[in-house]
């Protein structure tokens, strides 16, 4: 009873430090996750544009290539709580001493490495679809901007957003690692209220449950949109534009056995 009790402590008497922690991993997570994606659809039209005739614009499209390689490479194998040392450390040391704001360090930082991972996402999302779409789109004159945005993306988001609300539960965990250079997330709170409550172990129990509770709700919720995507389970199909007999009614289940 004395231990349930000291957590109902913590969590009263420290809720505002608590729920300021909560509050900035949701923001570091949620626009990290948004600016990556962008980050990740830039890239994606990038490295799957077709290579001009021009012959300047084709070594600009193998070097921005190229570059988009090594920044997918390097930010992929290395740990988020490295490149956040080498970011904020590596801005001071370039400007002589300077750094960034927090909050907007950390944001960059996650949009960055959310930003490669997103890039193989789109890219495979983009490979997914049927080259008959591409090719329909530049037979009516699609450039191949218009043809991404227009006829490929919307797509390619609907089929990958599994991959990027797995990205935005990561990132909700993984903010946690920016405390290593003072980002005022929820586990740098954590290490404040522990060291003044000097109850180590219930502060970290809160903290845990409070990280469960954020990942199970944002799972819960982004498998609610992503059946709302899917549409009904039943429709109907209109053979014919005159003819009511000629509807044809079709059941997902009936569709995926097939």
């Amino acid at each position: 009873m004395s231990f349930l009790q000291d957590v109902l402590n913590i969590v009263i008497k420290y809720y505002p430090q608590l729920l300021k922690g909560v509050g900035n991993t949701m923001l570091l997570a949620l626009t990290g996750t948004v600016a990556g994606l962008v980050i990740g659809l830039l890239t994606g039209v990038i490295r799957t544009a077709p290579m001009s005739k021009n012959p300047v614009l084709r070594v600009l499209h193998k070097i921005l290539n190229a570059i988009i390689a090594v920044y997918v490479e390097v930010f992929r194998g290395t740990p988020m709580m490295v490149q956040s040392m080498v970011i904020y450390w590596g801005y001071a040391f370039a400007t002589g001493g300077k750094t960034l704001a927090l909050i907007p360090s950390g944001i960059l930082i996650v949009s960055i490495n959310t930003g490669a991972y997103m890039a193989e996402i789109v890219r495979g999302g983009i490979i997914s679809i049927d080259k008959g779409q591409f090719e329909g789109a530049m037979s009516i004159g699609m450039t191949h901007s218009q043809t991404m945005f227009k006829v490929i993306i919307p797509q390619v988001m609907r089929n990958i957003l599994p991959s990027v609300s797995n990205e935005f539960v990561i990132n909700i965990k993984d903010t946690s690692v920016l405390n290593v250079i003072g980002v005022t997330e929820l586990y740098y709170f954590a290490g404040i209220i522990k060291r003044q409550s000097f109850e180590t172990f219930q502060t970290y129990l809160v903290v845990c449950v409070l990280y469960f509770i954020l990942t199970f709700t944002i799972t819960r919720l982004l498998r609610l949109a992503e059946k709302k995507l899917d549409g009904k389970e039943n429709y109907t199909v209109f053979g014919s534009q005159s003819d009511s007999a000629a509807e044809i009614h079709i059941s997902k289940e009936a569709e995926v056995h097939d």
